[in-house]
């Protein structure tokens, strides 16, 4: 844990009472007079209704889903009556199976009980939403599990247990060694011992930590809204440095953005920096303003899962009663915003076509000039500006509004990563599909269909990643350089903690040590950590 955290009184789960199950008695003499449950007008008993510490504990132990808590309680009165267990006799069985789940996750545990009533109203009431609020914020940011962020030039990689190794680009001190050197071999940063880091985003020359007690450490240029190449943040800091305007905020994840950082905290509200000029986002400040702004408008009432950061704009996954949903707020060039138009936006603004699609939204990624959004049924939707094929709809036009990408209609997706005109897409069987720009060998199409070398063409479908294929492992998450002034490397997390990288390494961001006068990979390359 950080040794920073406060005290927090221990959570006490609900008491399974140890009771003998008496089993069903032989056939001939169990007498069934009422169907249980099923099909009737008047259900009948439920069997198990005598004992309910039984239902109770199955119920948590299968870690069901929120829905399947619901549905539960249309299918039987048992499942909605109140319980009568303490603290709180009300609560109905599957209410407080889905309290005890939200026990279990990390960011839960350390709520007081103040806290944890106020996260309830703001998820709609019930502990059944703050469980899907909980379980879908984990599922689209990797939290408490390990991780890869392929920065603009450095890299960054979150082992499960917490650890942070750094390499690359080093020349503002963003990898946190306490030097300005760079580094291709990955390295731990020694001053984080002893605090587990869940999150990390890495920005040009700036790199953000946050620890499961929801401290966040930056370290690099000291400005969170300098432009990539501007003068801003004179001041350069070498090691993990604690940022005291959000020590009041638990942030559980950060988002570097050109001209602006964000930060979501654990209640669900994002907190935006600098670029608050002209009310850009919600707010009149000057450009290198260091405290931190509640991001106002309609979110300000809606929890949010995540958050994505793109060139000049913000996308917001939010977690609503009614479903997922998706809110844009920034620069409109290329139609990124995904409203059918190219005007910014100064408040955050819900993008509707996802209820015309019949779409939930369930990934959001923010590529520098496109985005896209992965759904519950493993549909993908690409929008923005279409250079080099980026969005997968076989041209290079531009989507001002989120379109279904028809060429993966039999893929299932689970994640979504996008960069500079580039897409990736991983499927639920852990195959890996790429399009879009083909420079610095970023796509990891080594070779075509017809065995030329393609390495560096632009890709205007998806396209199997073959070499990834070829590794015999599950890939589970991609990351890309998310940058207009870097060249591009990409990093492949498979399930079982092995990572894999390839494109640009000049600057040692791949991790690998490339022969003389070699800058790039253009097939992936086993990094030598383990993650796990």
């Amino acid at each position: 844990m950080d040794s920073t955290a406060s005290g927090t009184p221990t959570i006490q789960f609900h008491n399974i009472v140890e009771q003998p199950i008496s089993l069903i008695p032989p056939l001939q003499t169990f007498q069934c007079q009422k169907r249980q449950c099923f099909g009737d007008s008047t259900p009948g008993e439920f069997p198990l209704a005598a004992n309910p510490y039984i239902v109770l504990h199955v119920l948590t132990g299968c870690d069901l889903e929120p829905q399947d808590l619901a549905k539960l309680e249309v299918t039987c009165s048992f499942f909605r009556q109140p319980a009568n267990f303490a603290p709180d006799t009300e609560l109905s069985i599957t209410e407080l199976a889905a309290l005890d789940m939200c026990h279990k996750r990390a960011i839960f545990k350390p709520m007081t009980l103040e806290e944890r009533e106020v996260l309830k109203q703001r998820c709609g009431g019930s502990w059944k939403l703050v469980l899907r609020f909980l379980l879908a914020g984990e599922a689209c940011t990797r939290r408490e599990r390990s991780q890869a962020i392929a920065g603009p030039g450095h890299s960054i990689a979150v082992t499960s247990n917490g650890t942070v190794f750094s390499f690359g680009s080093n020349s503002s001190g963003q990898l946190g060694h306490g030097t300005l050197e760079e580094e291709w071999r990955p390295r731990p940063i020694r001053s984080l011992q002893g605090i587990r880091i869940i999150q990390a985003a890495a920005g040009a020359g700036r790199t953000m930590l946050i620890s499961d007690s929801g401290r966040v450490y930056a370290f690099g240029k000291d400005s969170f809204g300098e432009v990539e190449y501007g003068n801003q943040g004179a001041k350069l800091v070498t090691t993990p440095q604690l940022v005291d305007s959000l020590k009041d905020i638990f942030v559980v994840q950060a988002a570097i953005g050109n001209f602006f950082t964000a930060v979501l905290s654990r209640e669900g509200r994002v907190y935006t920096f600098s670029w608050g000029s002209d009310m850009k986002l919600g707010h009149q400040t000057d450009q290198n303003d260091i405290e931190p702004h509640l991001l106002s408008g309609p979110l300000e009432n809606i929890p949010v899962v995540q958050i994505a950061a793109g060139y000049c704009y913000l996308l917001v996954l939010a977690c609503e009663p009614s479903g997922m949903s998706v809110y844009s707020v920034g620069c409109g060039l290329g139609g990124k915003l995904g409203h059918g138009s190219r005007t910014d936006e100064k408040h955050p603004r819900l993008i509707e076509q996802f209820q015309t699609l019949k779409l939930q939204p369930m990934v959001v990624a923010a590529g520098a000039w496109h985005a896209a959004v992965v759904g519950k049924d493993g549909r993908v939707c690409t929008w923005g500006w279409g250079r080099y094929g980026c969005l997968g709809h076989g041209n290079e036009d531009c989507e001002s509004t989120p379109k279904v990408v028809e060429s993966l209609s039999n893929v299932k997706a689970v994640h979504v990563a996008t960069g500079d005109y580039t897409t990736f897409i991983v499927s639920d069987g852990g195959d890996v599909y790429s399009f879009g720009c083909g420079e610095s060998s970023s796509l990891g199409h080594s070779t075509g269909a017809d065995g030329q070398a393609n390495r560096r063409t632009n890709v205007l479908n998806p396209e199997l990643v073959t070499s990834l294929k070829e590794v015999n492992e599950r890939v589970v998450q991609i990351s890309l350089t998310n940058s207009i002034y870097w060249n591009a490397h990409t990093f492949a997390l498979t399930d079982s903690g092995k990572l894999y990288a390839f494109g640009a390494g000049d600057k040692g961001q791949l991790g690998i040590e490339l022969v003389a006068n070699q800058t790039e990979r253009d097939s992936p390359g086993k990094v030598d950590l383990d993650l796990n």
